[in-house]
């Protein structure tokens, strides 16, 4: 993948999975994370990008999670200012956005019902 043209906003190791060091994320995500980037003009700070099974298991994601594919990622986010923010933003290029008190997941896995916003 050519990381060079979501520089200077993303960097491979932001993506890589905690417990193996293995980055497989889709190029349709990091397209529209970008885009979200670029517009909402607040840094993105990534917690969680590719997940292995056994992290996945270990921090308690979904068994059929959109991290397992590289679909998705949790950006840090804790205050509600810059929530309504991101989510005005994310609002526009994902279907797919969950909600938490620490992050907001953003995926845009084609395999899972799409047109969501949930909670964790």
């Amino acid at each position: 993948m050519n990381w060079e043209k979501y520089d200077p906003y993303f960097k491979p190791q932001e993506f890589v999975c905690k417990c193996c060091g293995k980055e497989e994320m889709k190029e349709e995500l990091l397209e529209l994370l970008y885009k979200a980037r670029v517009e909402s003009g607040i840094p993105f700070i990534i917690n969680s990008g590719y997940r292995c099974e056994k992290h996945n298991k270990k921090v308690g994601g979904a068994s059929n999670s959109a991290h397992l594919r590289g679909y998705a990622v949790d950006i840090s986010c804790t205050n509600s200012n810059k929530r309504y923010d991101l989510l005005k933003v994310f609002m526009k290029y994902f279907k797919r956005v969950g909600l938490h008190k620490q992050f907001i997941h953003v995926d845009c896995d084609p395999s899972l019902p799409q047109d969501q916003v949930f909670f964790y």
